[in-house]
């Protein structure tokens, strides 16, 4: 029964990628004679050629690789820095930055994107790499969940460092970072995850095709011409790659970040 429950799950799961794979490699003919079906009737090669001269392709793809890339290296240096300070070190108010970090975790995204809009704006940062990268490159669930992790290695790793006279940049850089990898690997996943798919934040920090990322052109691309659905499903079957290899390099990592985080 059990298994039946997963089968079922894993069938719901697939299929919506299925029908993408399958409809990318279909006419658009083909594709509104019967949505319903997964495999074309006849196969085609017209959306991933089309994807090429009707968009400036390598170019999101390319800003993609950067916004998310550099933000999510971003994410894990100073994640990974306030996950530390607030772990290992004792300062008065360490509870109460705390719960300020988990309490940032309640405020939507939309809540604050006008005024950060606005201060970006000022800065002449629209339309940039620093504007789209800069406001993202931390966030609270990143130092949450490396927090939890570092509260579980032992402190007598730190205090043996102490007395070979390591200061808290070397403890953290040689012992904590080393041992956290789990951790690390899958919040990189998880963020370059989500940085490569958001939609919103590129779609209001980016005005021109240079700029934008592969998920906004692909959006403006559905509202500015004649919508070729094959063109769109040959993109978003592409945007996957990239996700997909993330996640099979991290695999090891990421499930055991995930079954580990917050375990005593």
């Amino acid at each position: 029964m059990i298994w039946l429950l997963v089968l079922g799950g894993a069938l719901i799961a697939v299929v919506p990628f299925l029908w993408m794979l399958g409809g990318s490699f279909r006419s658009e003919a083909d594709l509104f004679a019967d949505p319903a079906r997964i495999l074309p009737a006849t196969w085609t090669l017209h959306g991933y050629k089309e994807i090429w001269n009707e968009l400036p392709f390598l170019r999101l793809v390319l800003n993609s690789f950067i916004f998310a890339g550099v933000t999510t290296f971003l994410c894990l240096v100073f994640d990974s820095m306030a996950a530390y300070a607030l772990a290992r070190l004792k300062f008065k108010g360490q509870a109460l930055a705390f719960w300020l970090v988990i309490a940032t975790l309640m405020v939507p995204v939309q809540i604050t994107l006008v005024p950060v809009f606005m201060t970006l704006f000022d800065l002449g940062w629209l339309n940039t790499y620093q504007g789209l990268i800069i406001p993202r490159a931390t966030s609270a669930f990143g130092i949450f969940l490396l927090r939890q992790f570092f509260m579980q290695i032992p402190r007598e790793l730190d205090e043996a460092a102490r007395i070979d006279g390591a200061n808290h940049l070397r403890i953290y850089w040689q012992i904590i970072l080393p041992l956290a990898k789990p951790a690390l690997a899958t919040l990189a996943v998880l963020h370059f995850t989500n940085l490569w798919n958001d939609l919103l934040w590129p779609l209001v920090m980016t005005s021109t095709s240079e700029m934008r990322t592969l998920p906004a052109g692909l959006t403006l691309f559905g509202g500015q011409h004649v919508t070729d659905h094959a063109v769109l499903l040959a993109g978003a079957t592409i945007s996957l790659l990239p996700l997909a290899v993330a996640f099979a390099l991290a695999q090891k990592y990421f499930v055991q970040g995930v079954a580990t985080t917050g375990i005593k």
